[in-house]
């Protein structure tokens, strides 16, 4: 039970509801712009975090906020080694340009123009570059295109295709676009494509409630799961999404993973220390944490996900980045509907999807 002095004294209930309701869309979209506003607490960890927090969010019914660091450690929680929220610079400049870089990080798949940058600092155009580049020594166009680079340099190490590789990267399918990153690989990306090291795939492939399922993993988790009709179709579905890698199949190791996701489909909540392996752009991973924290049973619609990662007006992202999905079940797409309730659309067809929602409503 909390203790009176940490409770609001004067603040009616229905505000401290919408108060917190906004903070918690700030941490699960990793909002930087609202660190040092707030920060908040994990019952079930102790630890106390920035909103931009890079680790893996808590569920909802875990967490409480507080204004200060200050207030988080009287109530008992200590402060988070990772993001570290009491450490701060103490240059507002500094502080700025880092919430901008983080920002430009998160929206690597979008046009993130220096107009659309010095409208959510509050700057002008002229004076945002420039004390940018004062302090990064960069313009945070430079910047973009080096995260962008980043991510489809892993991407092509870890084996897929260039255009799956540029495309989560944030890159557009153009020539142009494909020559500029030749440019600043010092190679086409599919010659550096193929001198990384082929990353070694295990799959199965079972029957589940929504007919034939593949599940396939890398040494870190998984990394896949997909439907058909015939194993067939599964297999040469792994083989279009990790064209270059390794892929075996497996020996009896992923039995337990597949046990908890037959379970889940059976209308069981998923156990939710199941380990995943995927890429995403910072967009994707926003949309895909959201959707994880969706409770067992429910369905949001396409414009609720947008609103709770921060970005109302990104619908179609979202379906985009539901679409694109690569662990179905894992990752739940299908609890996302249209604004009018109906099934909207699902990678895996719209019966399967119906049956999924069917089976977590029993």
């Amino acid at each position: 039970m909390e203790s009176a002095e940490l409770m609001p004294a004067v603040e009616p209930k229905t505000a401290v509801v919408e108060g917190n309701d906004a903070r918690w869309g700030a941490v699960v979209a990793r909002d930087a712009r609202r660190d040092g506003e707030f920060v908040f607490a994990v019952s079930t960890t102790g630890v106390y975090c920035r909103p931009s927090c890079a680790a893996r969010r808590p569920r909802r019914e875990n967490v409480r906020f507080f204004g200060a660091p200050e207030a988080a450690e009287r109530a008992g929680y200590r402060a988070c080694l990772r993001c570290k929220p009491k450490s701060a610079s103490g240059n507002p400049e500094s502080d700025t340009v880092k919430a901008i870089c983080r920002f430009i990080e998160q929206h690597l798949d979008e046009p993130v123009t220096l107009g659309r940058l010095a409208k959510e600092f509050h700057q002008s155009p002229f004076q945002l570059q420039r004390r940018f580049k004062a302090i990064a020594g960069i313009t945070p166009r430079e910047y973009a295109d080096a995260c962008r680079l980043r991510t489809l340099k892993r991407n092509l190490q870890a084996g897929d295709s260039v255009t799956r590789a540029m495309y989560d990267a944030g890159y557009g399918s153009s020539s142009r676009l494909y020559e500029r990153t030749a440019s600043q690989l010092g190679m086409t990306p599919d010659k550096y494509r193929r001198g990384a090291v082929a990353a070694m795939i295990r799959y199965v492939c079972t029957d589940s409630p929504l007919g034939r399922m593949l599940v396939a993993a890398t040494d870190r988790g998984i990394c896949s799961i997909q439907f058909a009709r015939k194993d067939s179709e599964l297999i040469e579905g792994l083989k279009r999404e990790f064209p270059f890698a390794v892929r075996k199949a497996d020996d009896g190791g992923l039995q337990n993973w597949v046990k908890v996701l037959l379970h889940h489909m059976r209308g069981e909540d998923l156990n939710s220390a199941l380990p995943l392996d995927i890429r995403a752009t910072s967009f994707q991973r926003r949309v895909w944490t959201y959707l994880q924290s969706i409770p067992f049973g429910s369905t949001k619609s396409y414009s609720d996900v947008a609103k709770a990662i921060g970005e109302p007006r990104a619908c179609r992202a979202v379906a985009r980045a539901c679409a694109t999905n690569p662990v179905a079940v894992a990752i739940p797409c299908h609890r996302v509907v249209r604004e009018d309730g109906s099934m909207g659309g699902y990678r895996w067809g719209l019966e399967r999807k119906k049956t999924l929602l069917a089976l977590e409503r029993r």
